[in-house]
């Protein structure tokens, strides 16, 4: 049996916590240190000594490394960790911009050494079947993607807006379950809690096979919502990624004998299924496929650093698209989309 990985973590605060938490009950990895200036202010790791930076963390000689910390540290830290050889998982988004995300892609890739994001929703139960059953055919083909993710602003966050933090959630996950790109966004954004940064963004847009997408984010709701709803040929998909949950609400096959509304074109209510799928916790299937691709198991299921970058892209094509007022594509050159090879 092959030896434990030896892994630092960096960040203990509202999402670091909960990688030490899982961490320390994988199999096959020891969480061995921990860093944050701040300390550990939620008590996870009491056994452990707090260090004060990522050189320190460096120096106890891990082999692998989950980074926590706010985005606009990510660059740092994660240049001084490909530096040093240390395979890494870096929370989304991968970095605050474009130019950051190139910059940790090329210093991995010149290492030699594994880098990925933590792009949690992609292990979501529900997600992961939504993405099975579009793949199996069953809705045929896709019309829409529509996603819903609103909350109350979150104290901790003050380094991005809403985009960079939430709404990469749902430019992920839509490129990820129909396995297409980005080809225009439109967008709109507000400011309505006094920060400098956006709080609420409405975005419409268009993939590379004409399925069109509609993302409402926002920090400004006491209701806290999670949906990715997939419309196509035979129904529609609805994911619930709050509770884990995916309904089939299928395209109705029995006629309609009102002629008033059979003089429409169109479908109507059919049948509907919600699935019965297990629920793993989804941060344990992700920190576990970053193990595996460690280890080098073929398959394991990570987010690559060049599809965290091309994340970050639309993500910033959609804060300039609302500045501008403009539709923006993304394989416009002032843009600088990622290539297949992870070039800008």
């Amino acid at each position: 049996m092959s030896p434990h990985l030896r892994v630092g973590l960096v960040g203990l605060g509202m999402m670091g916590r909960h990688h030490a938490r899982v961490l320390r009950a994988l199999d096959g990895v020891d969480l061995i240190a921990v860093a944050d200036p701040a300390g550990d202010p939620y008590s996870v790791v009491d056994d452990l000594e707090v260090q004060r930076d990522v050189g320190a963390l460096i120096a106890q000689d891990i082999d692998v490394c989950v980074v926590a910390a706010p985005t606009a540290l990510h660059l740092e830290v994660g240049l001084a960790l490909a530096q040093a050889g240390v395979h890494t998982l870096i929370e989304k988004p991968l970095a605050t911009d474009v130019s950051e995300a190139q910059q940790l892609l090329a210093a991995f890739r010149t290492a030699g050494v594994l880098g990925c994001v933590g792009h949690i929703e992609r292990y979501n139960p529900s997600l992961l079947a939504l993405r099975e059953r579009l793949d199996a055919g069953e809705l045929g083909d896709v019309y829409q993607v529509a996603t819903r993710r609103q909350g109350p602003f979150p104290n901790r966050i003050a380094d991005v807006g809403v985009v960079m933090d939430l709404a990469t959630h749902d430019i992920d996950l839509t490129a990820w379950v129909t396995r297409q790109k980005y080809e225009f966004v439109s967008a709109y954004t507000a400011h309505k809690s006094g920060r400098r940064h956006e709080d609420l963004i409405s975005v419409s847009g268009e993939l590379t096979d004409g399925t069109v997408v509609n993302h409402l984010v926002n920090w400004l709701s006491p209701l806290k919502e999670r949906t990715t709803v997939v419309t196509g040929e035979r129904g529609a998909f609805v994911a619930d990624t709050l509770h884990a949950d995916l309904t089939f609400y299928e395209n109705g096959l029995v006629p309609t004998q009102w002629d008033t509304i059979a003089t429409f074109r169109g479908v109507v209510e059919g049948n509907m299924t919600r699935f019965a799928i297990p629920k793993p916790e989804p941060l344990a299937v992700e920190l576990a496929a970053f193990r595996d691709a460690i280890n080098g198991l073929n398959g394991a299921d990570i987010v690559t650093l060049e599809e965290g970058l091309e994340t970050v892209a639309v993500g910033r094509a959609c804060i300039e698209s609302a500045r501008r007022n403009r539709v923006q594509r993304l394989s416009d050159p002032h843009v600088r989309r990622v290539d297949n090879r992870g070039r800008l």
